[in-house]
């Protein structure tokens, strides 16, 4: 599928770039924090109209709306609230002094690429919806991104599961605006595009949960790996 660019990219600069992909790959995060930053400004569009960050270490950075919105750990905030009792709002310093979980799980992106044992740090989203506690009658939650389009959903017996978080680290790192922090859902068995990137609010709701981004343009809603697009990325191990 041919790849229609926003700015000039070199032939020498593509072929160093996948070079790059490659090292951050073999020589660990060192390589990998340098390429991004090296990158992160060469953007391309597929065929579906997303607009993507080119190969960046072993990821390959999405973004629906054409640019990677930023947001400082001082600046951010998150807000819990819907069908609750108790709505609150955390700062990034707040949320990461809860209790915390470390998950190492693959990412599985729906269209077919996988990155292997990422460690990710973060608070299960079941402790955050005990702490607002969630009234009788709660069916689902909802979630948005600071980037202003992005939703998704999850029914709350899948927010509940134990390896879905809201994480703010990964591979040791405060999560990069690139990957969608300094705070992102993380939903472990599911495809990426359930795993909200630049996670701004989660809303309890006494509905079936809403069809998110993706899913109102004919994705799964119940997106678990292995169960789309007619192939098995189930893990091997």
């Amino acid at each position: 599928m041919p790849i229609e660019r926003s700015s000039p990219v070199g032939r020498r600069v593509f072929l160093g770039m996948l070079g790059l992909g490659a090292a951050g790959i073999v020589w660990g995060s060192k390589a990998q924090d340098a390429m991004e930053k090296l990158f992160a400004p060469i953007t391309a569009k597929d065929g579906t109209g997303l607009s993507s960050l080119l190969p960046v270490g072993r990821f390959r950075i999405y973004s629906v709306t054409g640019d990677l919105p930023s947001r400082s750990t001082t600046a951010y905030s998150l807000k819990v609230g819907g069908h609750v009792d108790s709505p609150y709002t955390l700062s990034f310093a707040e949320l990461t002094a809860m209790p915390s979980l470390q998950l190492t799980k693959d990412f599985q992106c729906v269209t077919g690429w996988r990155v292997h044992d990422v460690k990710w740090t973060g608070v299960r989203l079941g402790d955050l919806l005990d702490k607002a506690g969630t009234k009788p009658g709660a069916r689902g939650v909802v979630f948005t991104s600071f980037d202003g389009e992005y939703t998704e959903s999850l029914t709350l017996e899948q927010a509940r599961r134990s390896d879905v978080i809201v994480a703010y680290d990964m591979e040791g790192h405060v999560i990069s605006s690139d990957h969608g922090g300094p705070v992102r859902l993380y939903v472990a068995p599911m495809y990426g595009y359930k795993s909200c990137k630049w996670l701004d609010s989660i809303q309890v709701t006494d509905t079936p949960p809403p069809s998110g981004y993706w899913e109102v343009r004919g994705y799964d809603a119940d997106a678990w790996v292995g169960k789309s697009n007619g192939r098995d990325d189930t893990p091997t191990a």
